[in-house]
């Protein structure tokens, strides 16, 4: 390999180590904001039933 294959090849593992992780970042809240809406609907019906005690 040719030292300008090398730079080449460093440049562009730079480039992916820098783009990928603002991209994952950028697509997991997506997901996660539709799983939010669904537990925070399981999580309001709950709330509203009595706890009972025991005591």
């Amino acid at each position: 390999m040719s030292l300008i294959d090398g730079i080449f090849l460093t440049i562009l593992n730079a480039v992916a180590c820098l783009a990928l992780p603002k991209l994952v970042s950028v697509i997991l809240p997506v997901k996660n904001q539709n799983t939010e809406s669904s537990e925070s609907a399981i999580t309001s019906q709950d709330s509203n039933s009595e706890i009972p005690s025991f005591s």
